[in-house]
């Protein structure tokens, strides 16, 4: 445990907590993230008429900045850094295409077989979001949060 400095919070090491204590926290930010997430995307698509991606662009975009505020401070306990500040984005980012295209695909086809439009937003949300939470967790957990 790093020693405590007067006025800055103490952060311990990455990994300092287990495996299921960091996938229930995981879980629990991930879902506080999926409210903003959601709301945004069925906000922007059901109420102001954007196409399903752009609506998803501005759902995921306030999600993972929700998530990595909550996930590098509480989930892996981190010390902020630049360098893994970096390698976050750059996760981000590449999930973030992947959120996107597995939605556009799943909400056309859901509309394709004549679902109703809330349903199959909220369908593909949850198809695209569990997959790249899943690919979220492990690479941060894996390579990024890791302890050296």
């Amino acid at each position: 445990m790093p020693q405590p400095v007067e006025g800055k919070p103490q952060v311990r090491a990455a990994n300092a907590t287990g495996l299921q204590t960091q996938a229930s926290r995981f879980i629990i930010s991930g879902g506080i993230s999926a409210v903003f997430d959601y709301g945004l995307t069925t906000i922007l698509q059901s109420g102001f008429g954007f196409a399903p991606t752009p609506a998803r662009a501005g759902g995921v975009l306030l999600g993972t900045a929700v998530a990595y505020l909550i996930n590098r401070r509480w989930t892996f306990q981190a010390a902020p850094s630049a360098r893994r500040f970096l390698a976050v984005v750059v996760l981000y980012l590449l999930t973030f295409f992947l959120n996107i295209g597995l939605y556009k695909v799943a909400f056309h086809l859901l509309e394709s077989w004549g679902v109703s439009e809330w349903i199959a937003i909220t369908a593909a949300f949850v198809f695209a979001q569990g997959i790249t939470t899943v690919v979220n967790f492990l690479v941060q957990r894996i390579f990024i949060f890791k302890v050296r």
